[in-house]
């Protein structure tokens, strides 16, 4: 397996586009996004538990309820959530753009994000949908991208090639999430394609079962959004056999590659964010445990702004796995902080044990930071990814509608 250039187009007969139709005020900011593939395809997707949802994911949920799409179509600068005419704007948009393709609207997802409540027009879609079809041919991965970003200050793509029984296959996506980022299924917008040939069904499976260690082990801010899927999209033109439960873990394999790498970058790129933050987590009775707890300790508000202000406070780690109330040994904790720039334990068996202040600061001043954690209870571990916490996220999110 090998990380490759080309994002959602690097799999076999998919096209993308992204343009600015009038969504959002500044005339510089793409603002809507397609993604198009020659044949239909298989489909699966996760969704927002949130119970407030944008129209965009009811229609989408209903659209490939059969399994199947051939088409994602997604603006940036308004949610689409909490509007009277909602839904008829999304129904509406999938038809002008199942005309515009020739398909059906029922193989259309649709997706929104930006501000809840804001009134929309069809207007700028039906301005947008040919001008998007009309550029697809010379369109980039990276303009589609650049397209569903909000308040995003970095793209975040990734593809890979692999192979399936000798078959060359690939599997690429694009993502875009830095605030109201704690997935439940999920906080963020990730579409990915790829040219295996696999059904819906072992799809859909295989796509639930990696969130739990991936989307759903990211943590920004604690918010979980009205908005947000991950959706994959498998046509087949690798031309590779139908990946049965033999070949389905080199698929899983390189599916997780992919997501765990968006992951990664969705947390780094956390609004306001100066630290990306990783907690590796081990030695829990189970695997349910070990998430839960990797996952509550990157979400503490108070160890985030310890690690904001590089203060190796280890004692805010052991609070946060307290309060998950999980069954754990707290006399068996080992808690250690690494970067690039060494290893320094600073717990053992619970207590806390000497080490360099400024071996510490050292340490946490660069700009990825693991906080390594062993329950020495079991044998399951976890990975669970976030950032800090920075004067600049209540900046962003105080202004956010303007």
């Amino acid at each position: 397996m090998k990380v490759i250039d080309g994002g959602v187009l690097a799999a076999k007969g998919f096209k993308a586009s992204g343009v600015h139709c009038g969504i959002r005020k500044n005339k510089d900011k793409l603002d809507i996004a397609l993604i198009y593939s020659e044949k239909r395809c298989s489909a699966a997707a996760t969704y927002t538990k949130n119970l407030v949802k944008g129209a965009p994911l009811v229609v989408t949920k209903n659209h490939i309820s059969d399994g199947y799409a051939q088409a994602i179509i997604c603006n940036s600068g308004n949610a689409n959530t909490c509007n009277i005419n909602g839904m008829d704007i999304a129904n509406e948009t999938c038809k002008l753009l199942a005309n515009k393709l020739g398909i059906k609207e029922n193989d259309i997802v649709i997706a929104s994000t930006g501000v809840i409540g804001q009134e929309m027009d069809i207007k700028p879609f039906e301005i947008g949908v040919p001008m998007l079809v009309d550029a697809l041919d010379k369109g980039t991965s990276e303009e589609a991208n650049l397209a569903i970003m909000t308040t995003d200050t970095k793209q975040k793509t990734i593809a890979v090639e692999f192979e399936i029984d000798g078959v060359k296959c690939h599997i690429g996506g694009i993502a875009k999430g830095s605030g109201m980022i704690n997935p439940n299924m999920a906080t963020m917008l990730v579409f990915i394609t790829t040219d295996c040939n696999i059904s819906p069904k072992l799809l859909q499976k295989t796509l639930s079962e990696d969130i739990l260690d991936t989307f759903n082990m990211v943590s920004v801010d604690g918010d979980t959004s009205t908005n947000d899927m991950v959706t994959v999209l498998a046509n087949g033109m690798a031309g590779n056999k139908e990946i049965d439960e033999k070949t389905l873990p080199e698929f899983a394999k390189a599916l997780n590659m992919v997501t765990k790498t968006l992951c990664k970058m969705i947390a780094a790129d956390g609004e306001g964010a100066s630290r990306s933050l990783t907690c590796s987590l081990s030695g829990a009775k189970t695997k349910d445990q070990a998430r839960k707890i990797a996952k509550s300790v990157i979400s503490s508000n108070l160890l985030k702004c310890a690690i904001f202000g590089s203060d190796a406070n280890w004692g805010r780690v052991l609070c946060a796995i307290g309060y998950t109330l999980e069954d754990i040994d707290v006399l068996k904790i080992d808690v250690a902080f690494r970067s690039s720039k060494g290893t320094i334990p600073v717990c053992k068996n619970g207590l806390g044990v000497p080490f360099s202040e400024e071996i510490a600061k050292e340490i946490l001043l660069e700009k990825d930071i693991f906080i390594d954690v062993n329950l020495n209870s079991g044998s399951y571990s976890a990975e669970a990814f976030g950032c800090d916490l920075t004067y600049e996220y209540v900046k962003i999110n105080g202004d956010y509608r303007s």
